[in-house]
């Protein structure tokens, strides 16, 4: 195993045991109320100090944006949406990292010169799996149950590849690469649409969701940065190349529908 690569199991260890917590309020305000009330004591009534500091306490204001906008919060439906994205963009993410572990030593030992690639893709893909794992973490939201499947078929996907030679190799990169950006692109869409639709309303989304739309627009085109790359390696002369790449996006797109739901 090349030393460049990061130690991705025990990442991947370490998030499935942080994660293993029921889907709490996504990147919205917390509306949950205490769980209980302090009792008061009997034949006891409350002071005059009280009493006058309960009638002139202001009620909570809403919340608000960085700039004063109110904060609309999120509806259920938002907030499944966002529970499935996240966790879909955290499996796709640890996938990818594994691809690259798997492919980089074979590949290294027939084309040494793409070691400085190799090293800047896989750590851009442990930088985008390691900003969903904290998102995660944050709200509480479950990875997907076929992790140990993602985990499996991912690096037989890089290894497999990569055996098959550089063309193969980056043939697999084109076709993850465009799904993944597909993938991200209609994510950005529907979070833009939502703050349209607020911004009409004199209202907003909240300057957390704003950071996520910015965070998906930047791995967004890393990821298209790396599908660049591998054209530019010869992904296109791999044979055989239409079988190879369909095959490959036809397996995205059943692994990002099975991870949205389960």
């Amino acid at each position: 195993m090349s030393t460049v690569l990061l130690p991705t199991r025990t990442l991947a260890r370490a998030a499935a045991h942080n994660l293993r917590y029921p889907v709490c309020d996504l990147l919205a305000p917390s509306t949950i109320a205490c769980a209980s009330r302090q009792k008061a004591r009997i034949h006891s009534t409350p002071s005059k100090t009280s009493a006058a500091a309960a009638a002139i306490e202001p009620s909570p204001s809403p919340e608000t944006t960085s700039n004063g906008t109110p904060i609309k919060p999120l509806t259920r439906s938002q907030r499944d949406f966002l529970d499935s994205a996240l966790r879909v963009n955290q499996a796709g993410e640890l996938a990818a990292v594994l691809i690259y572990t798997a492919q980089t030593p074979p590949l290294l030992r027939s084309h040494p010169h793409l070691r400085p690639l190799m090293k800047h893709m896989h750590d851009q893909e442990a930088g985008h799996f390691s900003y969903f794992n904290s998102l995660l973490a944050k709200h509480r939201i479950r990875p997907t149950a076929m992790y140990p499947v993602w985990h499996a078929a991912a690096t037989v996907l890089g290894w497999g590849t990569a055996v098959m030679g550089r063309e193969a190799a980056m043939a697999c990169t084109e076709a993850v690469e465009t799904e993944i950006g597909t993938h991200y692109n209609e994510q950005v869409r529907v979070l833009l649409d939502w703050a349209e639709k607020l911004e009409e309303r004199g209202e907003s989304m909240g300057d957390e969701l704003g950071t996520l739309v910015g965070e998906l627009r930047r791995i967004r085109d890393e990821e298209l940065e790396h599908l660049d790359h591998a054209v530019e390696n010869h992904a296109k002369e791999a044979r055989p190349y239409e079988l190879l790449t369909n095959v490959i996006r036809g397996g995205c797109r059943t692994a990002i529908w099975i991870s949205e739901r389960v």
